[in-house]
């Protein structure tokens, strides 16, 4: 019933702001993202520094898990799996940080319109007025994997969280999920590559290529588990990155995506296949 609400609401919202003769014939205002001006080769390095930092976390993970074993200490499978997840993450974040803050200097921002004063409220409304899109695509993109006998198994991080047996795990994997993720997902592909490209590339390629790329790395390749959300992710991204660009504001992305994690975890809570 929340969710049929939910959708209810984002049809409104999104005839409101994007679909009503009004809307459309409206002069829109001009995007408040500015160019970022970063040289191509600090761009790479902060790119390798992002990776580097999220393996070498893992790395980390992977030598204390060694040293609790030799005490006899063992970390159930799948709460291990949601630490490296969670490693993984907070690695790539702190080396997008060291990444923005030696190349500051040397990086400057074009002017551009004013950002958005209500990043929460712009988020909520983001998140809400995307969930029939989301939906239709999911539907869409469920009937034609289908249709064409390709599978539509979850994405294995949905496993974990239907399979978590412990509040700790319960824990960690929602932390990951409304907090950690979204943050650092955002930064990276929004705040990171979309960015950069959109000023670089025609528009449609700084839209497609971190959306593509999103989606893809919720893929597990070997089994093809999540193909199923390719589209909806890839939508979702586009999206975003269309927001971002809007309002200049990161946190507006990072809130929306946060909202929609948590949507899919009550779901998930609610015996809902998500």
């Amino acid at each position: 019933m929340l969710q049929l609400l939910l959708l209810l609401a984002g049809c409104v919202l999104l005839w409101r702001l994007v679909l009503r003769p009004e809307a459309r014939r409206h002069p829109r205002p001009a995007p408040a993202l500015g160019a970022w001006q970063l040289p191509i080769p600090e761009f790479l390095l902060v790119a390798f520094t992002v990776l580097a930092a999220g393996a070498g976390a893992q790395g980390a993970l992977g030598l204390l898990g060694g040293a609790l074993r030799q005490r006899e200490i063992w970390i159930d499978g799948d709460l291990w799996i949601m630490l490296n997840g969670v490693a993984f993450q907070l690695g790539m974040l702190l080396g997008a940080l060291a990444g923005w803050f030696f190349t500051r200097p040397r990086s400057t921002v074009a002017t551009a319109g004013a950002p958005s004063r209500r990043p929460v409220l712009a988020g909520v409304v983001t998140f809400v007025a995307m969930m029939p899109v989301l939906t239709a695509v999911n539907v869409a993109w469920t009937l034609l994997l289908d249709a064409a006998g390709l599978p539509i198994d979850r994405q294995n991080a949905i496993g974990l969280f239907t399979n978590a047996d412990s509040p700790l795990e319960l824990i960690v994997v929602t932390l990951l999920a409304v907090v950690i993720a979204p943050v650092v997902e955002e930064l990276i592909f929004r705040a990171g590559l979309f960015r950069y490209l959109r000023t670089r590339t025609p528009r449609w390629i700084a839209l497609v290529v971190p959306a593509v790329v999103f989606a893809a790395l919720h893929v597990d390749w070997m089994t093809f588990s999540g193909l199923v959300a390719v589209a909806p992710l890839a939508a979702l991204a586009v999206i975003f990155s269309l927001v971002y660009e809007r309002t200049g504001r990161i946190a507006v992305t990072m809130i929306a995506h946060g909202l929609f994690n948590l949507n899919t975890i009550l779901l998930l809570l609610a015996g809902v296949s998500a």
